[in-house]
């Protein structure tokens, strides 16, 4: 098949697009950045310099590739700068769901977000309902719901990306706060996903049915839990304890990614914080 990669240069862009060419594809992948085309190219993909908030120019690049799939993994988060990555979930997606459809594509995956359910005591499944509370709420519901307009659309609900890239990488966002001490030991949950299974996820969803998929590891896990043992395999010291801390979020299910034939190959964030470097 040909598929177009938008965020081909992004956090799982990078490691999907040459799973995507090793299983045969024929791959385009997009990038706002001239300068980073070459990396595209690289990997054995066609780069597409395009800016998916330009709706014209898009629907020109969508027009002249006519892939038979379209991933979306496109995100704006490397400042943290979620007002932009809002603006890239609503605009973006209705500008790049508006030129798949012109161009006659009917398979898109997109990526979304676990830890938008509503609290429960149960590990959450794709049935249940997201918490309009939260602030990603609004860009996270109307990204699905654009991508629902496809004539098959999957919905890829990643938990929190650990690995090379992402914020708990070594010198990462994330990672800078727990060597500060900013972080502490709490009963908030969070549900992991390593970059290399969130990308093994989306070649998957190739073949899976329309609607959202959860795509987390197995053991969804408290700040209390996690903490001290990424603190440790970062070097940093041991985290403080929070008093009267809230126990916010929710554990989430991925028994419908493994009934589809998915299972991540770092099953627990354990075996994935063993493996920083």
């Amino acid at each position: 098949m040909k598929i177009l990669v938008a965020g081909a240069t992004g956090v799982v862009g990078r490691r999907l697009v040459p799973l995507l060419v090793q299983s045969g594809h024929e791959v385009v992948g997009t990038t706002r950045s001239p300068e980073r085309a070459q990396s595209v190219a690289d990997q054995q993909a066609t780069p597409a310099v395009v800016d998916v908030l330009d709706a014209e120019a898009l629907n020109r690049t969508l027009a002249e590739h006519s892939p038979d799939v379209v991933i979306h993994q496109l995100t704006d988060l490397s400042a943290e700068d979620f007002e932009a990555n809002s603006r890239l979930r609503i605009a973006g997606t209705r500008n790049l769901v508006d030129a798949a459809r012109a161009a006659g594509v009917e398979r898109m995956i997109a990526q979304s977000i676990a830890w938008i359910y509503q609290p429960g005591a149960e590990p959450a499944t794709e049935d249940d309902e997201l918490d309009s509370t939260l602030p990603p709420h609004q860009a996270v519901a109307a990204l699905e719901e654009m991508v629902g307009e496809m004539p098959h659309g999957v919905v890829l609900r990643y938990g929190a990306f650990y690995g090379p890239g992402t914020w708990y990488a070594p010198g990462g966002a994330i990672a800078e706060r727990v060597h500060a001490g900013a972080l502490s030991l709490t009963p908030a949950w969070t549900c992991f996903v390593h970059v290399d299974d969130a990308a093994s996820a989306a070649v998957a969803a190739l073949d899976w049915p329309a609607g959202p998929v959860n795509v987390v590891d197995d053991e969804p896990a408290r700040a209390a839990e996690w903490l001290p043992v990424y603190s440790a395999a970062l070097g940093a010291p041991p985290p403080p304890t929070a008093r009267h801390a809230a126990a916010l979020g929710r554990p989430v299910s991925n028994a419908r990614a493994r009934e589809l034939g998915w299972k991540p190959r770092l099953e627990s964030w354990r075996d994935g914080f063993a493996e920083l470097d």
